[in-house]
């Protein structure tokens, strides 16, 4: 096999991180790491809006990461924005720049999703132990929490906590009193109420943190001889009382030699990861140097290797809803061999538009779990807020949509919600995918003829063996009800 060089860009809360990796017999090699304290989450005002300040710093640095991409294909590079991003109001309009910037597209992951890439970022990165891992991660506005053994993440949590919101929450002006630490440490006992006793309950043999706040936490007490290896209980309870005699955050660049930056944000990552360990009676935690962007690598070379995590989430919605998957799977081979007729003229050539349209069509009938009528609109809805790993916030959206309109009006603004790259990609997938719907309106597991769609999607024509639709007369009148809903939208079909 020859070697490939893959990348990822995470474009986290309060840096950006950027790794660039040789594939080689199926193991990682890292070329290249990048890191920028951007401070993103600094940027939301009240109205969760990111200034144009703040903006600005994350575009200069992406231009810096952009030169370093340029002879990087698409298909090996993947560029996740989170908490911030999820947050921000006008992420689409940043967006929008940042990749025009890279020249590539960045996804927005949700927080489930964020936390099985940093499990598997940290589980590669780690010595394997026997039983059960607990990995703690600290951003800057969300904190994930996930049990796991070997390289499976078994629960996942993130919580909407970081070191850049607490630190702006608690110490924005900068002083580390004891009043303000103890407002801190209540906000973040209040946010671990909902999940303390479950994460207690399920148990782990090995506690390890990642992310920048931990590593830095770790070099404080390692320095100051209050932890040997990795970060102990009795460490931060030390460093908790530093802090309070330091008084000043700018005091902490100096005595422990740290960033500015991550000075300023210093104290709320040790509350966060203090009441993480106060709360679970975690003695004692090992750090890792792999998170987030080593889990994107990773889940980049399964899609490379065909070994797509998304494919087993589709697989085990479909499972674990007892969905009809002889019916799924009649409509989806409908739909591929209609793909295959005309993706080229339809510009519908990437692995991307063949696996949204299988997945949405192992999925059009998921709306059933809540009742048949408008079933449609319910399978829209449940795949939209569903947590589908691997799945971006982009991704999801684009299925949703094709489930969505997959029967009944075609509205011509259907997809306008979408990327406008995606839009139109989307709007011709769902016309295939009606089309294998109501080929298969009878659920018989009598095949279908041959079936042959030509012309450009504006006036398409399918074609029957002579006489078949002649027989077939209810799938007839369902075609003339399909081509009385694609007119609304602009679309001409015939049949004959």
């Amino acid at each position: 096999m020859s070697p490939e060089v893959v990348a990822a860009i995470d474009l986290g809360s309060n840096s950006f991180h950027m790794i660039v990796a040789r594939i080689a017999n199926d193991h990682i090699q890292v070329l290249d790491r990048l890191r920028e304290m951007v401070q993103l989450a600094a940027g939301l005002d009240d109205r969760n809006q990111l200034s144009e300040d703040s903006q600005r710093r994350a575009l200069e640095c992406l231009a810096r990461f952009g030169q370093r991409l340029r002879h990087i294909p698409p298909q090996q590079l993947r560029i996740v924005g989170t908490n911030t991003l999820r947050q921000a109001r006008n992420s689409a309009e940043f967006l929008t720049r940042a990749e025009d910037v890279l020249g590539h597209d960045v996804e927005i992951i949700s927080g489930q999703e964020e936390a099985r890439l940093i499990y598997l970022g940290v589980a590669h990165s780690v010595a394997d132990v026997s039983g059960r891992r607990l990995v703690v991660d600290i951003g800057g506005g969300s904190t994930e929490l996930i049990i796991g053994e070997k390289f499976e993440p078994l629960h996942l949590t993130s919580l909407k906590m970081g070191c850049v919101s607490l630190s702006r929450a608690c110490f924005d002006d900068g002083k580390l009193s004891e009043a303000r630490m103890r407002e801190a440490e209540l906000r973040v006992q209040l946010r671990l109420e909902p999940v303390r006793e479950d994460y207690l309950e399920r148990g782990w043999q090995v506690v390890t943190g990642a992310s920048g706040s931990i590593k830095a936490i770790q070099e404080v007490v390692t320095r100051e001889g209050w932890s040997r290896e990795g970060i102990t209980l009795e460490g931060l309870r030390r460093l908790r009382a530093a802090l309070v005699a330091t008084g000043q955050a700018a005091g902490l660049a100096a005595r422990w030699q740290l960033e500015p930056a991550r000075a300023k944000v210093f104290a709320g990552g040790f509350v966060v990861l203090h009441g993480l360990c106060e709360a679970l009676n975690v003695g004692k935690l090992e750090v890792s140097e792999g998170a987030l962007r080593e889990g994107v690598i990773y889940d980049l070379l399964g899609r490379i290797r065909h070994e797509d995590v998304r494919d087993r989430s589709i697989a085990a919605v479909v499972g674990r809803y007892g969905l009809d998957q002889a019916q799924s799977e009649r409509v989806n081979a409908t739909a591929r061999a209609l793909l295959r007729q005309v993706r080229e003229s339809w510009h519908l050539e990437t692995e991307e538009c063949a696996h949204v349209l299988e997945w949405a069509a192992r999925l059009h009938e998921v709306g059933m779990l809540l009742t048949y009528n408008q079933y449609h609109k319910h399978g829209g809805y449940i795949l939209q807020h569903a947590d589908l790993p691997g799945f971006s916030q982009d991704d999801q959206t684009w299925l949703a949509a094709l489930v969505r309109y997959h029967r009944r009006s075609f509205p011509e603004e259907a997809f306008a919600h979408l990327p406008r790259d995606v839009a139109p990609l989307a709007r011709r997938l769902c016309v295939l995918l009606r089309l294998a719907v109501v080929l298969n309106r009878a659920r018989t597991r009598q095949p279908l003829p041959a079936v042959t769609l030509r012309g450009p999607q504006q006036r398409m024509e399918l074609q029957f063996p002579e006489g078949w639709l002649d027989e077939h007369p209810l799938t007839q009148a369902d075609l003339e009800k399909e081509a009385r809903f694609l007119r609304k939208a602009g679309l001409r079909l015939e049949f004959k």
